[in-house]
């Protein structure tokens, strides 16, 4: 089949045929939702959504309407459950759940990833924050494609009136394909050079951020634009008791001729996938779609997080009202304690702040992005910050990380003393990988009596392999040798220099400008 609509994410082999349910099957009444008069005139282009890569294939393929209806009717036979507003007790029902689906199998056997896996796949995020960044590379590495912003904000879902998260760029967007291999799991196309490498961002990212996400893309090629519409939403799927992954889209091209877009989906499935989409997005007409393009131009993509989480204390993980030029993690302000008069100097440090701050972890997220590109916060642009910059009595050190017998290259690394020490107990190196902050403020050393208080370092460690959310290194030989290596460099610069700031000079070793190991 030529036309793929709502996508079953699996792992076959057979290719793109998928048998059809018989076409007696009942069908749903979807024509309560009309397209706005200026979309009536609808010519089905014979440029159609296909299967053209292999990868996307595998993991992917066509869902008949017909089949779609009969999944849609299991609402009227079977219970269909709540969704804790929690994140962490979201999956709690998935095997109660799964013992109530229904499967509705066809002439194939397929290996369905089951909905259930949106949730376990995105507990991999502990902290909501490196949720956002994993979307926030997503648009970073679109400066390759001309991208010049990218935008985060609070928005209100127009049904319920509830926050939502808005997540906007003006790169090069995605085409139908492009879109379902976004949403698809098992694909990647990132290039070496990009942030992201594993294609899995997005879906990790959006889903520990929120139950439901609806995505907005416009890709201009040859002269040819179009627009893709994409629904991953956790709600309609467990509420559904869906056995496996379905993603309803709907795609348009723009005709220059009649100023119209066509549909790019056979009649059927656009409606049943439209009817999807206003009854499960925050849209309640075509027309209320469509019109999320107005501010996209065209090239970018929109993505829009609702019914985001709760905490434990039953309020929103994030943290809207507090500051109205940031996004804050509710309840997580770290409290302090030390003398009074050290008190403000140590919660207001970025070291203390990017804990529950966007605006402060994302001005320390990227060691260097082109200037052209601007990360715009609730309205307000984005200050990077070069933790390198906070330092005082700074020294270059050289470390030459081995793997056997072969070299991996040579880490800088910048090591201080924070402008602020000793009043401010803040430590720790901050390592990048490919310019992208991996570990904030790593602590390799467990001080005693101050030893090492205020000892700060940045390093770029591109040799190592981040951890799929990017939080964290693969805990390789490598890894395990740089936290000795940063462990030694720590005392050694204490040693020297702990005098500069008060206190009693020790008898340590001069520091080593470079080192084997």
């Amino acid at each position: 089949m030529a036309a793929i609509e709502i996508v079953d994410l699996c792992s076959d082999d057979e290719g793109e045929n998928v048998s059809k349910a018989a076409s007696s099957a009942k069908k749903q009444n979807v024509a309560k939702h009309q397209r706005p008069q200026t979309q009536t005139q609808t010519h089905y282009s014979a440029v159609q959504v296909s299967d053209k890569s292999s990868s996307a294939r595998s993991t992917s393929h066509s869902y008949s309407s017909a089949m779609e209806q009969e999944l849609l009717h299991v609402q009227d036979t079977l219970f269909s459950p709540s969704i804790s507003r929690n994140f962490w007790k979201a999956g709690n029902n998935d095997s109660a759940l799964a013992s109530k689906l229904t499967t509705f199998q066809n002439a194939e056997n397929y290996l369905h990833v089951h909905p259930s896996f949106l949730h376990s796949n995105a507990t991999s995020h502990k902290w909501a924050f490196g949720a956002i960044a994993e979307l926030l590379d997503n648009a970073v590495d679109e400066t390759q494609n001309g991208a010049t912003f990218v935008l985060v904000d609070k928005i209100f879902n127009p049904k319920d009136g509830s926050p939502a998260l808005l997540i906007q760029d003006d790169g090069g967007g995605m085409d139908p394909q492009a879109m379902l291999q976004c949403m698809s799991f098992g694909f990647s196309d990132k290039s070496k050079i990009a942030i992201g490498q594993y294609g899995n961002g997005f879906k990790t990212g959006s889903m520990r951020l929120g139950a439901d996400v609806i995505v907005f893309s416009c890709h201009m090629n040859n002269m040819i634009l179009t627009r893709s519409i994409g629904l991953l939403s956790y709600t309609f799927l467990m509420q559904k008791l869906f056995d496996r992954i379905v993603i309803p889209m709907v795609n348009y091209k723009f005709d220059p001729s009649t100023g119209c877009l066509q549909i790019l989906n056979d009649k059927e499935y656009f409606r049943s996938n439209l009817s999807i989409l206003l009854r499960w997005s925050p849209y309640i007409s075509e027309a209320e779609l469509l019109k999320q393009f107005d501010d996209i131009g065209n090239h970018g993509t929109k993505i829009i997080i609702f019914n985001l989480w709760f905490n434990d204390d039953g309020n929103l993980e994030l943290d809207f009202d507090s500051d109205p030029e940031d996004i804050c993690i509710a309840g997580h302000i770290k409290k302090i304690d030390t003398i009074p008069s050290w008190k403000i100097v140590n919660e207001e440090h970025i070291g203390n702040r990017f804990h529950y701050s966007l605006r402060a972890y994302f001005s320390i997220l990227y060691l260097g992005i082109p200037e052209s590109f601007r990360i715009i916060l609730r309205g307000q642009v984005v200050k990077l910050h070069n933790i390198a910059d906070d330092l005082k009595y700074t020294e270059f050190i050289l470390y030459k990380p081995h793997s056997g017998d072969s070299e991996e290259g040579i880490v800088v690394t910048t090591i201080g003393f924070v402008k602020e020490a000793p009043e401010v107990n803040v430590r720790g190196f901050n390592v990048y990988h490919k310019n992208r902050l991996i570990l904030p403020f790593w602590k390799v050393v467990n001080y005693s009596r101050s030893r090492g208080r205020g000892v700060v370092g940045i390093l770029r460690a591109d040799y190592l392999e981040p951890t799929h959310n990017k939080q964290d290194f693969e805990r390789s030989s490598l890894f395990q040798k740089l936290g000795v290596r940063l462990k030694e460099m720590t005392w050694e610069y204490w040693d020297c220099h702990c005098h500069l700031i008060g206190y009693q000079e020790s008898k340590g070793r001069p520091l080593i400008s470079s080192l084997q190991m």
